[in-house]
């Protein structure tokens, strides 16, 4: 027989006594909820949850570094769609991850809240009466003594409550039971992880995330059109974001220089100036990674760098058509780096130019050129020109680091496409006055992310109490114990001890026995005592 009493589970979790209800309409739709609200949908919920977060760690995420999922996208422009399609680039904000998050938050409180009442009741309750036959029970000890009924009585009470028994005298027998927390712990991870969940829900409703690229010597202010991505909850409003703003001074990266690891960066350290509210005086931070500046409650994180090599371009009218840092995308270890410069206001046609910036500049016989290290040692841009339309004028949105060449012509020279390796300083003229391009120098950048997540804190306390929650539930066992005193007539007790714990404990015998040895000692023995 199933003991059934120590169950907390509800009643709806429970089969009906007559088999499974008749499916009409509102038993199907019952019994979906059943199902729903079962322990078991719960953990497959869960298990799929876990399991849907697996791409937002292995795939570039937009939300965190929009550059690496932009150097995805070129590398891996066949893919690159297929993931757009099952949002693999936006993971925790697709619509089947947010699928699964809804149903397992209604199934835990579905799961949770009806155990959570029966528990407290089970909490209250008085222990159960002996059983009619303890030498039944896993763990069960028997011997007489002179000692009256009475005494033996008082004595198992005693001795139950200073082991912290909750403990019940009905006429000779005394019940005793501990080890609820063993179902609290298992009642507050659960709970622990609904209210994980809701924090979760808060985060992404009145939080926001944003990145930004900042060049060595400029800056941005905490506003929506200043970041390159932006993410925002449904309740965050225009006067949500903290007035700070920031300027970037400097750039210092430090780099393994010999060895197995050479190459391997060891420290990054972004100088930046910054000022919480618009007039206040500007501070100055070190921004280090897993060291990020908090200002009014906003974290901002240190992400990604890498080269900003300067141009000077002038067009065919010899006027300076574009001048500044180009930010370049790292493409492996040793900061190879792509980009492009769009020069939309040249005349008589617009320029275009795709480059590669080499920090420690090779030229490999099979390769090509190559950066053989990532630090700035032999810093060469090796660039290509494009004249012709840009296609910024068609209304469709283009990447700042690739070049649009379907209405462009190539810049020739000798019957071949004009390539030329360029040192801070020099120059590439192009064929038939059409403009030169000047490498100026090079500036590092910095990609920096901007949240706001409120959620955090609770969801690090219902971290905690899920730990905690967790342990109690493995490491305590729920017991209950019953001694019963029986007058044999003729001076003589019969006295019996039994345990029952509701999963297998090896400590069961030992505590069966230990409360034996305390009984033994107040109610003296006789020669012919049995034992079993």
């Amino acid at each position: 027989m199933v003991d059934t009493a120590l169950s907390t589970a509800p009643e709806a979790d429970r089969e009906p006594p007559g088999g499974p209800v008749a499916l009409g309409p509102l038993g199907f739709l019952r019994w979906m909820w059943r199902q729903l609200t079962s322990m078991r949908t719960a953990l497959i919920l869960l298990f799929l949850l876990t399991l849907g977060a697996v791409p937002g760690s292995l795939v570039p995420q937009q939300g965190v570094n929009p550059l690496r999922v932009a150097q995805f996208k070129a590398q891996h422009p066949a893919l690159a769609p297929w993931y757009e399609r099952f949002s693999l680039f936006d993971v925790f904000s697709a619509p089947w991850f947010a699928a699964i998050y809804l149903l397992l938050f209604i199934s835990l409180a579905g799961c949770v809240l009806p155990r959570s009442r029966a528990h407290w009741a089970a909490s209250r309750a008085r222990p159960p009466a002996a059983p009619r036959n303890l030498s039944r029970l896993p763990v069960a000890r028997t011997w007489t003594t002179t000692a009256p009924v009475p005494v033996v009585v008082e004595a198992a009470r005693t001795a139950l409550r200073a082991r912290r028994f909750r403990v019940d005298v009905a006429g000779t027998a005394v019940a005793g039971e501990k080890g609820y927390l063993r179902e609290t712990g298992n009642l507050v991870f659960h709970v622990a992880l609904l209210l994980l969940l809701v924090a979760v829900a808060v985060g992404n409703l009145w939080g926001y995330k944003g990145s930004v690229l900042v060049t060595q010597g400029s800056g941005f202010s905490n506003t929506v059109s200043a970041y390159d991505t932006f993410r925002q909850g449904v309740a965050v409003g225009p006067g949500s974001l903290s007035p700070f703003s920031l300027r970037l001074d400097s750039f210092s990266v430090r780099y393994q220089q010999d060895g197995d690891q050479r190459g391997a960066p060891r420290d990054f350290h972004a100088h930046v100036m910054f000022t919480s509210t618009p007039g206040a005086t500007p501070r100055r931070y070190d921004l280090r990674v897993n060291h990020p500046l908090v200002v009014g409650g906003t974290r901002i994180f240190l992400l990604g760098n890498g080269y900003a090599p300067e141009f000077t371009v002038r067009d065919g009218t010899g006027a300076v058509a574009f001048s500044g840092p180009v930010p370049f995308l790292p493409r492996d270890s040793n900061n190879t780096s792509t980009g492009v410069v769009k020069v939309p206001s040249a005349r008589p046609t617009q320029l275009g130019f795709e480059g590669l910036f080499l920090p420690s500049a090779v030229l490999d016989p099979v390769r090509g050129p190559i950066s053989v290290f990532p630090d700035e040692r032999l810093p060469r841009a090796v660039l290509t020109a494009w004249t012709g339309n840009l296609g910024l004028d068609a209304g469709a949105p283009q990447s700042v680091y690739r070049l649009d060449t379907t209405r462009m012509a190539q810049v020739q020279m000798g019957g071949r496409p004009l390539a030329q390796s360029l040192a801070p300083g020099q120059t590439m003229t192009l064929p038939g006055g059409q403009g030169t391009i000047r490498f100026d120098g090079v500036r590092r950048w910095a990609t920096l992310q901007v949240s706001r997540d409120p959620g955090k804190g609770p969801a690090l306390v219902s971290a905690a109490l899920a730990l905690v929650g967790l342990m109690l539930s493995l490491f305590v066992s729920r017991r209950r114990v019953w001694v019963r005193a029986s007058d044999l007539g003729g001076g003589r007790t019969l006295v019996e001890v039994a345990g029952l714990a509701r999963t297998d404990s090896d400590r069961l015998g030992d505590e069966v026995d230990d409360l034996t040895a305390g009984l033994r000692a107040v109610a003296v023995q006789e020669p012919f005592d049995e034992e079993d």
